[in-house]
């Protein structure tokens, strides 16, 4: 992992080259004439080699689509061919085509009412248009676990935690155990992360549910170790028991 800072200077062999695709500069780093690509925010330095790009996540801030990810949407309201969905506070919405969904036809589509949370990916982001989510695979028309989110409770966390939250355990950084050691304490409930900071929960239980939300935004706000994150769980268990 390599973290940055405003202005720092980027060693060529952090910065991904390509013989055919010209260098992507994501959101965080700019290319300056004199210094070459200068990161313009503090954060993780992130390479796509295979797309040739380059960008900074940060932990805080106003969450910014990018094609690929997947998000937690709230439906704001529906038009004749589209839903219109929030991904953040104070964004402009996104575009959810009424179709986009496994098996949808105009007499089958999901009937979503304004507050309907849907878990989909992002299918366009461009400075200049409304970004557009999809909640089925353009390749299969399968849905590959998209799609409404019934029951359960949404929580905010920081886009820092709902990364390492969607991270392969193999390359986990910050060491986030918390929803194994609730899991391995006999709590049983289903979860769906979004990059852009939502983070839900669902069982057949309320207590677990707020057990396990409560965890996950408690160990993200005070940043807590493994050791910490499972006395917590202790404790959470013995409020749910």
């Amino acid at each position: 992992m390599v973290f940055v800072l405003p202005g720092d200077h980027l060693d060529p062999s952090l910065i991904p080259s390509h013989p055919k695709k010209a260098l992507r500069l994501g959101p965080g780093v700019r290319h300056v004439p004199s210094d070459g690509v200068v990161p313009t925010v503090a954060g993780q330095l992130v390479t796509d080699h295979q797309k040739n790009a380059i960008r900074v996540e940060t932990s805080e801030g106003r969450y910014a689509p990018r094609v690929g990810e997947l998000v937690i949407a709230t439906v704001h309201k529906s038009a004749a061919e589209v839903y219109y969905v929030t991904l953040s506070d104070y964004t402009t919405s996104a575009l959810l085509p009424q179709l986009s969904f496994e098996g949808a036809t105009r007499k089958t589509r999901p009937m979503l009412v304004p507050g309907a949370l849907v878990y989909a990916r992002v299918s366009l982001a461009n400075k200049h248009m409304d970004p557009e989510v999809e909640c089925v695979s353009p390749a299969t028309g399968k849905s590959d676990g998209l799609g409404p989110l019934t029951g359960g409770m949404l929580f905010s966390v920081s886009l820092g935690m709902a990364r390492r939250l969607m991270m392969p355990k193999s390359v986990q950084d910050g060491k986030v155990v918390i929803l194994d050691e609730l899991a391995n304490a006999g709590l049983q409930f289903e979860t769906a992360t979004g990059r852009n900071g939502k983070f839900w929960v669902n069982s057949d239980s309320v207590k677990t549910i707020i057990a396990v939300g409560r965890a996950v935004v408690e160990t993200d706000e005070k940043k807590l170790k493994v050791e910490e994150q499972q006395k917590l769980v202790r404790k959470l268990i013995k409020d749910v028991s």
